[in-house]
């Protein structure tokens, strides 16, 4: 029998990029390929990339640079480019690095196996359509791995949003929903194979809107589905916009027992003006009322938000509303990041604001952010929660799961096994942990 060959993926970015990494590497692994953690040893090397933040697509080709040395003593080495960069340049990454044999869009990833066949034949590969075959059918019977406890599902891609800064319409698609009988089968075998919490993932994840057996599904009525299958005791969702925040899906978190009491909710700005610029259609006034409403619903949920800074003409009194926001919600967790502009988009033709003055309010409003969160979590000492066990910790006898509100939690206890669900008292709170002790 022939040495397998190797996989080596690096994974970019978002959760649904780790969700596509995983769906690669079975479409590869009926090529005969098992994953590799070193690109040293690998047979083909994959960057499942990401697009959001700013010179993404030059930190790609950073990285194919450091391969050069690594393509010349092996020449039968096979480079691919995979994701939302790979979807933007397209052509142009072949061109500025001939080392590279395949570029793939995030919607062809089903067609690898073709692809790394046509580079096996000296050929170079390039996939950057939006086919009408549903990729994820088509990886349905690739041969699948015992799983950890956790697991990403994605439920539906792309987005019709068209806020200014962002690319991901351009890159991901308009917004498609997958079949929920498709998404259940797939539910049911991540559980078979020892997954106890699933996250829902979708760019607009609560705009899912898929196809059920009594006609269209909502999100809210999906994960009442997932909450029959025997197995599976938390469900997940993210990353939600505040206009797709439905009342089926609010009620949800307030009656459904697997959907944990975290959700994460994109604000970007406090600012009405430039929520206006952003083009995110809402207002600052509608999602502090949305905020009421989530938590009139689930009182104990925790928040968790996007914020941008430094957005193209963002004064300091429209920073400041953004703290003011912030300062009404007291987020659990948190992203900040300083505007960066992203070619192609109505905000990159805009005023910038000066860098200086974006990196000032992006310290300030992250450590608003921290403090609230460090007071959140040390509320957390002396609770019981419910841990989900998912790997050994760096002490002796140490496990760390998550709790129900997505805290890190440190046990120290030698009985304890990966997917084992523990009621723990928290005795500690640090710098971004919890650390606990069995009941």
């Amino acid at each position: 029998m022939s040495e397998p060959k190797k996989l080596f993926i690096k994974t970019y970015g978002c959760q649904m990029n780790v969700y596509d990494s995983e769906r690669m590497a079975e479409a590869l692994g009926g090529q005969g390929y098992v994953e590799t953690k070193s690109a040293d040893d690998a047979d083909m090397i994959l960057l499942n990339t990401c697009h959001i933040r700013e010179k993404a697509a030059e930190k790609v080709y950073s990285e194919l640079g450091r391969f050069k040395g690594l393509k010349a003593d092996k020449p039968d080495l096979k480079i691919g480019v995979a994701g939302c960069v790979a979807q933007a340049e397209g052509q142009e990454i072949m061109r500025r690095q001939p080392l590279v044999d395949l570029v793939v869009g995030p919607q062809s990833y089903h067609r690898l196996p073709e692809m790394e066949a046509k580079t096996r034949a000296g050929e170079k590969a390039l996939d950057t359509d939006f086919p009408e075959e549903d990729k994820f059918e088509k990886l349905k019977n690739r041969p699948k791995a015992k799983r950890g406890p956790t697991a990403f599902l994605t439920v539906q891609e792309g987005c019709d949003k068209f806020c200014a800064f962002c690319v991901v319409p351009y890159t991901r698609g308009a917004e498609v929903s997958r079949p929920a009988d498709r998404i259940l089968r797939e539910a049911q075998d991540l559980v078979e194979r020892g997954v106890r919490e699933i996250t829902l993932l979708g760019q607009n994840v609560n705009a899912y809107h898929g196809a059920g057996s009594n006609g269209e599904m909502t999100l809210a009525g999906l994960i009442w589905e997932l909450n029959k299958v025997d197995g599976l005791e938390r469900i997940r969702f993210t990353t939600s916009h505040p206009n797709d925040m439905a009342d089926d899906l609010i009620e949800a978190h307030g009656t459904c027992d697997k959907l944990m009491p975290y959700l994460h909710l994109p604000v970007q700005s406090g600012s009405d003006k430039i929520l206006k610029r952003m083009n995110r259609s809402h207002t600052s006034e509608s999602y502090l009322r949305l905020i009421e409403r989530i938590r009139a619903a689930r009182p104990d949920i925790v928040m968790s938000g996007d914020f941008i800074v430094g957005f193209p003409e963002e004064t300091e009194e429209d920073f400041q509303a953004t703290l003011d926001l912030v300062e009404e919600v007291k987020y659990g967790y948190a992203y900040s990041f300083k505007y960066s502009t992203r070619p192609g988009t109505p905000a990159a033709e805009r005023a910038q604001v000066d860098p200086q003055a974006a990196d000032d309010r992006l310290q300030r409003l992250q450590a608003l952010i921290t403090r609230h969160q460090r007071e959140i979590q040390d509320a957390m000492v002396g609770r019981t929660v419910r841990v989900l066990f998912e790997k050994p910790g760096r002490l002796p006898g140490q496990m760390v799961g998550k709790s129900e509100y997505l805290h890190s939690v440190h046990v120290v206890g030698p009985e304890i096994s990966s997917g084992d669900l523990r009621a723990v008292r928290i005795t500690e709170s640090r710098a971004n942990s919890l650390a606990g002790a069995l009941l």
